[in-house]
């Protein structure tokens, strides 16, 4: 019948690989040979043999079969004891940092103490002493976590990390990951099983110590398939992770030669025991002159070769950057001045295309409005806010990196009471109850006429569909609420941030560096920062402290003696 007739036919088939040397026999010869050739730890060895021998007992016809050789194929593919010399030298290490990205100088030195340590030891022979556990000890376990806006370079400094380094490079994404097994790998029950990322990564890598990025790490999601985070959290903890065991693998690899560099663009949505695990370098943004040094050396050859045009065909001055950087673009990092020059070296393809004889004439800041379009970008924004009481500026930091925020304040008759708007969070909302707390308590000493606090105010931060909350915007509410009430207008060249108390203490934030260059991208020269943040004030770049004016205050009577303008009628 039908059956016997297929058993005969597979028999004769196993009858034939077998004289071609393809046959099962073959197949589990070939594994043996294989692991005999690796110098595996113990226990895989041990899983490895026990696996071959199941191999042995059970029939080509049965499902089990497929997935034991899927296991094994999967584990010879890992790169057992595969490894990269480490580039020690600090000199050229330096020269590839500093050829790929422009300033970063904090990232940059940290990457040459990692260099120097590692040299260190191997040079005294440090990497062979084993600690109290039994392992040997290692400073190759570094976890670092970049954090910044989008477009400051935190990707592609994983890059060149692996580059000085001269080791392999590969790159993880977690956005949007939300199944734990991503991480840990599926249990070899389930049909379609396999490693996880992390064991998939080493087998593209190559080498068991690659320079690993994981990416968008705030972004990991968690539901009912698990939490993703807390999967990580084994991953990276330089004390555990030489035992990280993939649930499809089922034994112990050693990650502890990884080098793990994550990235994010908030520290908020990070749990925080995955954050105290990591060592955290800010990349707060780069000031205008950054921007034209990163444009002229990076941005604007990219963006040529891209295009098919030759460097001299498209000959752009300093100054006309500098103008694109400020009429164009404002924003942390470079990703709109790139486009921006896209669109630019676009623009002069098309001439170059359509014209026999190209016009090779530098462009300068006159053409851009014909280029690029009309200027987007005001600098004297906070001038025309400002020209009535009742509007301060503030200061605020956002996914995108720092951000100058308008608060409003009206007053009108009717009940007694406050009502916000711009879609403001919890933190904000508690920030404009105490600032008009502290006002109508302290009505007598600012000057006010206590009748024109019963009336209804309505605090208002434009751009109302994009989320806001943090503690750090009580000063700006307090100062629109006094403006407002003695009609002194805010200074325009001002911009402040910090929180305020019900005893009108100005209480410390967080982000100042990215505060003070936003500040500083929007054309205002005087900023307001809490006392307790003076110490910030040495990461800010010098050139940026050198054209602005701190004031560094712990109370906002002083805030309000600043920040108001002259005194004019104070019961307007």
């Amino acid at each position: 019948d039908k059956s016997q007739r297929e058993y005969v036919l597979r028999q004769q088939l196993e009858a034939i690989k077998d004289e071609l040397d393809e046959g099962a026999e073959a197949t589990r010869s070939d594994y043996r040979s294989q692991l005999a050739d690796l110098d595996l730890p113990e226990a895989v060895a041990a899983s490895i043999e026990r696996e071959i021998d199941r191999l042995d007992r059970t029939s080509e016809q049965s499902p089990e079969n497929g997935w034991i050789q899927a296991w094994l194929d999967t584990v010879f593919e890992l790169p057992w004891g595969e490894r990269t010399e480490d580039r020690l030298d600090l000199e050229p290490a330096r020269e590839v940092l500093d050829a790929d990205h422009t300033g970063l100088e904090d990232v940059k030195d940290r990457i040459i103490e990692h260099l120097a340590v590692r040299k260190l030891r191997r040079d005294r022979g440090l990497d062979s002493v084993d600690d109290e556990g039994g392992r040997t000890t290692s400073a190759a376990g570094a976890i670092l976590l970049l954090v910044g806006p989008p477009g400051v370079g935190k990707t592609s400094l994983g890059e060149s990390m692996a580059r000085a380094l001269g080791r392999n490079f590969v790159r993880v994404a977690l956005g949007g990951v939300r199944d734990e097994a991503e991480v840990r790998g599926h249990r070899r029950t389930y049909v379609g099983a396999r490693p996880g990322r992390i064991a998939r990564a080493l087998t593209e890598a190559g080498s068991m110590n690659p320079v690993f990025l994981l990416d968008e790490m705030d972004k990991v999601g968690a539901d009912w398939r698990g939490d993703p985070s807390s999967a990580l959290l084994e991953v990276l903890d330089p004390e555990q992770n030489h035992t990280f065991r993939d649930n499809y693998l089922e034994f112990d690899l050693d990650l502890s030669d990884v080098m793990f560099i994550a990235t994010a663009n908030l520290l908020e949505t990070i749990p925080g025991p995955l954050l105290d695990r990591t060592e955290v370098i800010r990349l707060d943004g780069y000031t205008d002159n950054e921007k034209v040094t990163i444009a002229r050396e990076h941005l604007l050859p990219r963006q040529i070769a891209r295009t098919g045009l030759e460097a001299d065909e498209l000959e752009i001055s300093d100054d006309t950057l500098a103008a694109i950087v400020d009429g164009y673009t404002r924003e942390a990092g470079v990703r709109g001045l790139e486009r921006q020059l896209g669109k630019l070296s676009r623009k002069i393809a098309t001439r170059v295309a359509s014209e026999s004889e190209s016009d090779r004439a530098p462009i300068t800041p006159e053409e851009l409005t014909e280029l690029l379009g009309k200027p987007p970008i005001h600098r004297d924004e906070a001038t025309d806010r400002t020209e009535l009481p009742g509007v301060a500026t503030g200061l605020a930091v956002t996914g995108a990196g720092g951000d100058v925020l308008f608060v409003e304040a009206t007053a009108m008759d009717g009940e007694a009471g406050l009502t916000l708007t711009g879609q403001l969070g919890d933190v904000m909302k508690e920030s404009a109850q105490i600032a008009l707390s502290f006002v109508r308590a302290n009505a007598e000493a600012l000057g006010l006429d206590p009748a024109l606090l019963d009336r209804r105010f309505h605090v208002h931060v434009p751009a109302g569909a994009i989320p806001k909350d943090g503690p750090s915007a009580g000063v700006t509410i307090a100062t629109a609420l006094v403006s407002l009430l003695t009609g002194r207008k805010v200074d325009d060249s001002l911009g402040m941030t910090g929180e305020v108390t019900l005893q009108g203490r100005v209480l410390p934030i967080g982000g100042v560096k990215q505060k003070v260059l936003a500040a500083h991208r929007a054309g205002l020269r005087q900023v307001i920062l809490p006392a307790r943040n003076e110490i910030d004030l040495d990461d800010i770049p010098d050139q940026v402290r050198e054209v602005m004016t701190f004031h560094i205050l712990d109370n906002l009577t002083d805030v309000l003696d600043i920040a108001l303008e002259a005194d004019v009628d104070v019961n307007a």
